[in-house]
């Protein structure tokens, strides 16, 4: 049986992620499928009992989409500007700690779990200055200064890439992205030209039909022009900055060599490691009791 001093909690839509920790260090690591989108509001305590088996009763630092308005207990959104350690709010009658998200007025954004990962990035680089970049289904790039969220931008080239590559005519063609200079040309256009590049998703189907177009090719340019489109739309964000990137290896690989070709300074953060980092930081707010 472990028993580790408190147990660390990434819980999303999908997949709960939770690690037996002694301190900073991790004890044992378990994932399920028991995420907030399959649970009710009275599945939440069974469904972390059951991922803890023979942990014991530790204190659950825990943070993402349990928070949310549909997960366990809501954990209100805290408004940026604001410190990037976030607030956390308690489960009655449990003793598991929740992070509260962040919300921006104008424009209107908010971000749930992405907050603890920066605090874990400053955590190690408390002298951060620049821009965190937090790739995935709904990128976020967020301003960084004086140890505060100053303000963000939501990007939805994940889940954009997904729809069109799983659900549009696209599907008929597109695969697994394997083309690397078709994603840098594709790319390059879209950023320097972004009504063109828009103009042209279709021609990866044409292609596909009259010239056969590999489909790991057509992958690669559908990449690279959504990414491309992106980086137009978040270039006051990246532009004379130094960018700090946290996601997945692949992923936060394809961020860096496309803001690399832009002349941007360029630093990659492991996404578990920063995660697990802010929990910590959490952690000790508490005081590391119950």
């Amino acid at each position: 049986m472990i028993e580790p001093e408190w147990i660390a909690a990434d819980w999303g839509t999908t997949n709960l992620r939770v690690w037996a920790m002694r301190g900073a260090e991790v004890l044992d690591r378990r994932e399920t499928d028991r995420g907030m989108g399959v649970l009710d509001r009275e599945g939440f305590a069974p469904a972390l009992a059951q991922a803890t088996e023979g942990w014991g009763d530790a204190t659950v630092i825990a943070c993402g989409m349990v928070g949310a308005r549909q997960g366990w207990i809501e954990a209100p959104y805290a408004p940026a500007p604001v410190a990037a350690t976030p607030a956390m709010v308690r489960v009655p009658g449990h003793r598991v700690w929740i992070a509260c998200g962040v919300s921006q007025a104008d424009p209107a954004d908010v971000m749930r779990g992405e907050e603890t990962q920066i605090a874990g990035l400053l955590a190690a680089r408390p002298d951060f200055d620049g821009v965190v970049c937090l790739p995935g289904t709904h990128t976020k790039w967020v301003r960084v200064s004086a140890g505060e969220i100053c303000h963000f931008q939501t990007v939805m080239t994940g889940e954009i890439f997904a729809l069109l590559s799983r659900q549009s005519v696209l599907r008929h063609s597109v695969g697994d992205p394997d083309d690397d200079a078709g994603f840098d040309a594709a790319l390059s256009d879209a950023l320097s030209q972004p009504h063109r590049a828009f103009g042209g998703l279709f021609r990866l189907r044409a292609e596909s039909l009259l010239t056969d177009l590999a489909p790991g090719s057509a992958g690669a340019r559908l990449s690279g022009a959504l990414l491309g489109l992106e980086l137009a739309a978040a270039k006051p964000y990246w532009l004379g900055q130094q960018v700090a990137i946290v996601g997945s290896s692949r992923l936060a690989a394809l961020y860096a060599r496309a803001l690399r070709a832009q002349g941007v300074e360029v630093v990659e953060a492991d996404a578990e490691a920063v995660t697990l980092a802010g929990l910590h930081a959490l952690w000790k707010n508490t005081g590391g009791t119950s």
